[in-house]
């Protein structure tokens, strides 16, 4: 069941009752993207958010000829461009799917009726701020942690990311060149 799913995948911040996830399923559509699918391109208005359901997705931002990895997603986990979702404005940030993939979609004026409801706004607010907190981190561990301790730390979270998710998307999220991580995986891999 969809519902409980929702809810599993955010109990951990916060025990909404499944009657809340239930009206959350009842606003999505069920949707399938194609390995490297764009859902939104850089330079437009985000007018969704994701669940993934199966496989993953990455957000990124073109810079000096390159993209850059900003986030990975994989399953049970919400996924967008949500600085545009929330301010109504376009913004630099393209969304892709990493792998085929089947996701939970809900459009903007979806998200508004949710927070026209006591429990999604508390829900929406939970989301926000622990999403605040896990960017902080990531910028903490980029400034105090090695790369190594930065892929060690990923790998734990994502077993199989290596298997799923391109090297060079990989490494941009890690702030390291392709090569820095190959040189850390040989590294890792002989101890």
């Amino acid at each position: 069941m969809i519902a409980e799913r929702l809810r599993r995948s955010f109990s951990a911040y916060f025990e909404a009752p499944l009657e809340a996830w239930r009206q959350f399923a009842n606003l999505c559509e069920l949707v399938r993207f194609r390995k490297n699918e764009i859902l939104k391109p850089s330079d437009q208005v985000e007018r969704y958010g994701y669940f993934i359901l199966e496989g993953s997705g990455g957000v990124f931002v073109w810079k000096e000829n390159n993209y850059v990895c900003l986030d990975l997603m994989f399953e049970d986990a919400f996924f967008g461009d949500y600085m545009s979702l929330i301010t109504r404005r376009a913004s630099p940030l393209e969304t892709r799917a990493l792998e085929n993939s089947e996701m939970l979609r809900i459009s903007s004026s979806n998200v508004d009726r949710l927070k026209d409801t006591s429990m999604g706004k508390l829900i929406f607010l939970i989301s926000a701020e622990w999403s605040y907190v896990d960017k902080q981190q990531q910028q903490i561990d980029l400034l105090l942690k090695t790369a190594e301790q930065r892929y060690l730390d990923l790998l734990e979270k994502h077993p199989d990311i290596i298997r799923r998710t391109p090297q060079k998307h990989v490494a941009s999220y890690l702030g390291i060149t392709t090569q820095s991580l190959s040189r850390i995986r040989r590294k890792i891999g002989k101890k």
